[in-house]
């Protein structure tokens, strides 16, 4: 007879304890430890050594066992190749980041801070797909008439079938291709948080795609637990996959995350699902990045750009026109570097601020970059190139806010310093790339052939680069440099001063 085990688990970091505390032991949360059952199987799991285990010893070189022959295992010849077969989600942004559409089956779980515009872009997406596949928008957090509000300031036409009754709900054999001409005739909503109810749903229904907003506030009732906890985020999402998988059902599953950014819950939940994305962006600034950090169908790290304007999200498809400032209208300080977010080139532009600092210690702040490859930039300016930044306030931002914390932007950042501290103006036509060492040299970089191209592609004219790489032939000047100091005389050349600059100003 199976036997059952008595556990606690922590709600907030997961870990196990045999026993309860008032603190856990693990993150020191208080009142955090729920009781857990576990049933133990009663079946006897044989000995790996002795006589009477599987692997006992041969006598006389001579074995008594019938021979080894697999079960339900099979090797990769038996195996069957299946084509993966991806819809288009109408978003070629989303598409990307999940390697080329969304796979049939799949699970999908999409993490963002508040309000950043999670269920917008699941609405709209799930909008699209209702075109051609039937979905069900299952929300834990808003009513039908939220939702049918939002659908309507989207522009979404006809965008909503409520589900009120399970009964009334023809379900389908087999998920089948809906008419095109249909428009939202297939995207239904159902408001609901019970476990149990959200899967009897899916079993009628029978959607091509499920949405679930969010993982959160679905609650099993045979746990005892609130909804949210680690017992119940753990719980639910292992139910969703079972029948995503059995069923050949797309599930994309909105996550909340902490005050640290992190996907909140047990870890477990990102092992769980297919792929984990982020949606990222400043509240205060228009664009927002999707990025993936974890994808079983394609590349990881891969971005998808979106623009919230007063309709919801909008592609972005030229990402490089957004973080490019004027280039019409130059100014001293500034410089122009080629990031790569995967396998996606963006052009951006940095800015730095240099001035006398009016404290013991000088100020440093960054916007986009990393803070600490920017205070190791400033001490390989002051050691070799004789700048003394020890006395002076220094302050980069990226165009637009667009984090660009490769190693690939020193040299730009590094330029962009130099030109403000000497008050010069970094031709708009040149590009730099490479990593900044301690010895001040300019290290080689990689994907250079694709960040070129990018910047051949929008008309720029010279690239100043790392010594030693290969360089395609490309419509673009490039200017090979292995120490900071010959990247600062190549893109800072020396400007005489005119009549006019030496005139006194008018005022005086």
């Amino acid at each position: 007879m199976a036997k059952s085990k008595t556990f606690y688990i922590c709600n907030e970091c997961g870990a196990e304890s045999p026993q309860w505390f008032g603190k856990c032991p693990a993150c020191g949360t208080y009142n955090s430890l729920e009781e857990q059952f576990s049933i133990q199987s009663a079946v006897d799991i044989p000995s790996r050594g002795g006589v009477s285990g599987w692997q006992s010893a041969p006598t006389n070189g001579k074995s008594h066992h019938k021979p080894a022959k697999a079960r339900a295992s099979l090797t990769f010849e038996q195996i069957t190749e299946r084509q993966v077969t991806r819809w288009e989600s109408g978003y070629g942004e989303l598409d990307r980041v999940l390697g080329g559409g969304v796979v049939p089956g799949s699970m999908v779980l999409i993490g963002g801070d508040p309000g950043i515009g999670k269920s917008t872009l699941l609405l709209q997406v799930s909008n699209q797909l209702a075109q051609r596949y039937r979905i069900l928008y299952i929300s834990g957090e808003e009513s039908g008439q939220q939702i049918k509000l939002r659908a309507s300031r989207l522009g979404v036409s006809d965008p909503v079938g409520a589900v009120e009754q399970v009964e009334q709900l023809v379900a389908a054999e087999t998920p089948q291709e809906i008419d095109p001409d249909s428009v939202g005739a297939d995207l239904y909503v159902l408001p609901e948080t019970d476990l149990e109810e959200i899967l009897r749903e899916i079993d009628s229904l029978r959607p091509n795609v499920a949405v679930i907003d969010s993982i959160q506030t679905v609650f099993f009732p045979g746990l005892t637990s609130a909804p949210g906890s680690v017992a119940q985020v753990r719980e639910c999402t292992a139910a969703l996959m079972k029948v995503a998988k059995h069923e050949d059902i797309t599930m994309l599953i909105v996550g909340h995350v902490t005050k640290e950014g992190a996907i909140a819950g047990p870890k477990v939940l990102e092992h769980l699902v297919d792929t984990v994305l982020y949606f990222e962006g400043d509240r205060f600034a228009s664009h927002r990045l999707l990025r993936t950090v974890k994808n079983r169908f394609g590349a990881t790290h891969e971005i998808g750009i979106f623009e919230m304007v007063s309709n919801g999200l909008r592609e972005v498809p030229n990402p490089s026109e957004l973080f490019l400032g004027n280039r019409d209208d130059p100014a001293p300080g500034t410089a122009i570097v080629v990031a790569c977010e995967g396998t996606r080139p963006i052009v951006v532009e940095l800015q730095a601020l240099v001035s006398p600092t009016s404290y013991p210690s000088p100020r440093r702040a960054g916007t986009g970059i990393d803070y600490n490859r920017l205070v190791q930039i400033l001490a390989v300016l002051e050691k070799r190139v004789g700048i003394p930044m020890s006395k002076l306030d220094s302050y980069v931002a990226s165009a637009g806010g667009l984090n660009v914390a490769e190693p690939a932007v020193d040299l730009g950042i590094a330029i962009a310093i130099v030109a403000s501290f000497r008050d010069r103006i970094v031709d708009p036509g040149t590009v730099l790339i490479g990593e900044v060492g301690l010895g001040g040299q300019v290290r080689s970089v990689s994907q250079m052939e694709l960040r070129l191209k990018e910047a051949a592609k929008l008309g720029f004219k010279r690239a100043i680069v790392p010594k030693g790489q290969k360089f395609p032939d490309l419509n673009i000047e490039i200017l090979p440099v292995s120490k900071v100091i010959d990247a600062i005389i190549a893109a800072i050349p020396h400007q005489e001063l005119t009549a006019e600059d030496l005139a006194p100003d008018e005022d005086e």
